[in-house]
Order: C-alpha cells, then structure tokens, then sequence
C-alpha cells in the first residue's frame, strides 16, 4: 500500500494535569543507554561501598555464605575490560534480536506480510472487523515493528472504506499491536529476548537455573482471546459512540485508501504461504520420531530439546523462506541482491538497539559480578517475607510498578534488563517462579504502551489520525487510548492470578 509520508503537525498537546507531568517528567530522563551507564557507575559505588559484606543465600542443600565483590579494584577493572568484547558479543538478547529480524526483513521487504495483513482484513465480515484488526495487530507482534508502520494506518483504511469512523479503527489497531503487545498465540523474537533477561536474572541465585524460551506461550495464546474481547467491547460500545461528533475533515486526497491486491501479489502470497505450509510440515514431520534429532530423551518441550534451542533460528527460516518466495513470484525481487537488500535495509534500523545492548550487557555483567542482585534478592525477600503480604498482592504490585515504569520508559527490554536481575531472584526467594514474575513483568509493561507520548511509534499514531481529523493531537489519542489501557491493566491483572490460581501452566516448561 503506498502511503505518502507527511510530517505530523507541530500542535502543542495539553501540558497539565498528571499525564503533562508524566510527559515532561520522561522527556528529562537521559535515553535508555545513558540509563544503563549510570546504573552501572551506581554498581560500582554501591560494590565498593559494601565490598566484603556478607550474607546468606538459601539453597536446597542449607544457606550459602556470599559476600559483595568490590568492582572498583585494579584487579576487577582489568577483567572487566578484558570480558569487555565477550560480554557485548554473549549478551543473550543481542543475537536474538538480529537473527530474528534478518527473517522478518526478508518477509516485510519482498511485500509478503503486507499482503497477507491485506488479504485477511478484506475478507472479513462488517460485524467482524474490529476483532479481525485486533487479531491481526496481535499477530503483527511477529514482524517486529512491521504492525506500528503498516496495520494501525490499514485500521484506519479499512474502518473509512466501511463506513465506520477512522480513528476508531487507528485506536483499535493500535489497542492490539501496542496494548496486546504480550498477548501473542505466534512465538515470535520477544519471547526469547525476553526468556534470556530472566534467565540471567534467575541464575544469580541458582547458577544452573534455565527458562525456556516459550515459558509463557500457553499464557499469552490465552491472553489474546482476552485482548480481542475487550478491544472489541471498547471500540465498539465505547470508543466509536464517542466519535460521533468528531468530524472526519481530512484532505481527501491525502487520506490513504485500501488498494486492492494484484494478482501478482496474490499469487506470490498464495505461493509464499504455502512455502511455509510446507515447512510447518517438514517440522512436525521431523519431531514426530521418538528418535527425532529435535527430542532429547523422547520429550520436545524439556530445557534440553534442540526443538527448544532452536526457536529463533526457526523464526527466521519460517520468515525469509515464503518472503523469498514471495518476493521473486511477485516480481518484487529480481535477484538474490534484493533479498540482500531487505536483510540490511532492516539490520539498518538497529544501529539505536545495538548501542543500548552494548550498556545493558555491561551493566548486568557488573551487576552480576558484584553479587549486588543477589544480595538485593535475599534483603528484599526478607522485608516481603516480613510485610506478609499474600502472594497475589505481590505479584498486583510487580505488575502495577513496571506499568508505572513503562510510561517513561517504553523499551521493553530495556526496562526488563533493569529490573529482571533485582525482581526474579527477589520474588524467588519467595517461591514465585522467574516465568510468573516474567509473566507479570508483560502485562504491566503492555498495558500502558498506548497511553505515553514517549512511546516511540506515538507521535506516528498522531500523525496516521491528523489524516482525518486535523486537530487531532497527543492528547486525541491518550484520551482514545485510556479506556483500553486501564481495562487491560485491571482485567489482564486479574486473568493472570485466576489463570495462576487454578494452576494452569504458563507455558511450555514452566
């Protein structure tokens, strides 16, 4: 779909109330990278200041005495400039990242994602057409960042071309790629990336601890029924009566419209899909065999099954596979140097991510050898333990601190390589699991995605509804965006403690 780039409006939202002080509050905070130098520097002092203080960790076998490692003497420097280039290049989540994305570029530059988004939106039923783009704003989460670029502006389209007020189909759009942003039933790379924090996290206390990278999948499939429901119910009931009196006073002209798929892109999806189809196939044909090279021991979902290992190299071959296809059956490549291309055009786009990675390994690995995490984990547990607060409670508390935290900090990685090597071990101590904290972790930090200006992608959002409604602004959209935000929040919160209290697994492993 060809949409013209045009500059959002440079229009002054509100700057009063709470959410103006939460704008210019975040908009003093230094960026996420400098974030991780200072609490590095922090670790430091902090090491240095309790160096040789010990303590007790409880394990299985009895209490392990430890003690804090100063990081500020000659000999801790030296190793850490020496492990410098090995820390950066072992950061778990780095690779991840780009192997992952090297698939979904080949995929998003060939037209194939594009085509299929279009494909399903334009056979969906009227009365089904909230919850369809809901879905596919979920589904989108595969792909990246694709569904900000290329679904929230369709939802737009396609609300117009029905008949339905614009912003309302931008809102719902934006709902479920932003919003749902943890609710997912496609493994896709935020589950390792994320996987891989905790993991590192957990293994300050228990040094052999593993998490597996899908912990969490039967949890986020469930939550996506959640997410479409209440979308629905808010786009519908709540969001669309209250766009009645909002007139749609866009340059026609400049207004995207849904162009329809050629037959060229057509049959390129038609043979893309299948492509995967048949890949899909290959698979589960080749994890069938109790001797199958993808079991360990017979099982395919243990911590030791190369099917479990080898989640992200799959995401990138499911990807570029039918993107190649694609791309060479509907003449959008014509040779192998435009699949290329689209490999670096997207690996372009990381230049910000690998320069936040770069600190945040540091700081980890600072924090880890300092043994500050796990001293943290063991007196933060001791005044939970002491609090004898219910265990529920706890994990209400986790859940609405990184939802606060989220509204200044938008990186969700980032703001999980903060918190995950303090929360996992701490909550730990008190029998909650890594994979619940981490689970608690995603529904705060997805339910207030929508409502920050600082988000990234928002001032987009702005942008894709000043199409149709000039005056539209910051805070159009915040006011938009509220009911689902805090209907996520509260109802997410509460599915997660139902879904843990009738003991239903989180995921695959956990």
């Amino acid at each position: 779909m060809n949409i013209e780039k045009r500059e959002a409006k440079n229009e002054s939202p509100e700057t009063g109330g709470f959410l103006g002080a939460i704008e210019r509050i975040g908009n003093k905070l230094p960026d996420p990278a400098v974030l991780f130098i200072f609490a590095m520097l922090l670790t430091w002092v902090a090491s240095w200041l309790l160096g040789g203080y010990e303590f007790e960790i409880p394990k299985k076998g009895g209490p392990e005495t430890q003690e804090v490692a100063n990081q500020l003497t000659g000999a801790a420097l030296v190793q850490f400039l020496v492990d410098m280039v090995k820390t950066f290049t072992g950061f778990h989540p780095l690779g991840v990242v780009l192997v992952a994305l090297l698939g979904v570029g080949v995929a998003e530059k060939s037209g194939f994602i594009d085509a299929v988004i279009k494909a399903l939106l334009s056979v969906t039923p009227a009365m089904f057409l909230t919850p369809m783009l809901i879905l596919v704003g979920i589904i989108s989460h595969s792909a990246a960042d694709a569904g900000y670029v290329l679904v929230i502006p369709l939802g737009g389209v396609i609300f117009y071309a029905a008949g339905r007020h614009p912003l309302a189909g931008i809102a719902a759009a934006f709902a479920g790629v932003s919003g749902g942003f943890s609710a997912n039933f496609i493994p896709s790379g935020i589950d390792p990336l994320l996987q891989g924090i905790t993991q590192v996290g957990a293994q300050i206390l228990e040094p052999t601890q593993e998490v597996n990278p899908l912990c969490n999948y039967w949890f986020t499939t469930a939550s996506s029924i959640l997410i479409i429901l209440i979308g629905w119910y808010i786009t519908d009931r709540m969001i669309e009566p209250r766009l009645e009196s909002t007139e749609v006073d866009g340059d026609p002209d400049d207004m995207p419209k849904m162009e329809e798929l050629t037959a060229a892109e057509i049959t390129g999806m038609i043979w893309g899909g299948a492509s995967l189809l048949l890949g899909l196939g290959v698979l589960l044909i080749l994890c069938l065999p109790e001797d199958s090279v993808f079991r360990s021991k017979g099982e395919l979902t243990s911590f030791a099954a190369p099917l479990m290992k080898v989640i992200v190299p799959l995401i990138f071959l499911l990807f570029i596979v039918p993107g190649i296809v694609h791309g060479y059956v509907s003449g959008r490549f014509k040779s192998h140097r435009d699949v290329i291309k689209g490999m670096s055009s997207t690996m372009s786009t990381m230049g910000y991510y690998l320069v936040m990675a770069f600190f945040a390994s540091l700081f980890i690995y600072s924090f880890n050898q300092s043994h500050l995490g796990a001293l943290l984990a063991v007196k933060g547990a001791d005044v939970l333990k002491s609090l004898n607060l219910p265990a529920q409670l706890t994990i209400v508390g986790i859940i609405l601190l990184c939802a606060f935290v989220n509204l200044v900090v938008g990186s969700a990685s980032a703001k999980w390589a903060l918190l995950a090597p303090i929360f996992v071990p701490m909550l730990m101590q008190l029998g909650i699991s890594p994979e619940l904290t981490q689970a608690a972790y995603r529904v705060g930090d997805s339910s207030t995605n929508i409502i920050t200006p600082l988000m990234p992608y928002f001032p987009l959002v702005v942008a894709f509804s000043q199409r149709y409604v000039k005056k539209a602004g910051v805070g159009t959209i915040i006011s938009l965006m509220l009911p689902y935000s805090l209907a996520f929040l509260v109802l997410w919160t509460g599915f997660l403690l139902v879904y843990w209290g009738v003991g239903l697994p989180l995921g695959i492993g956990s």
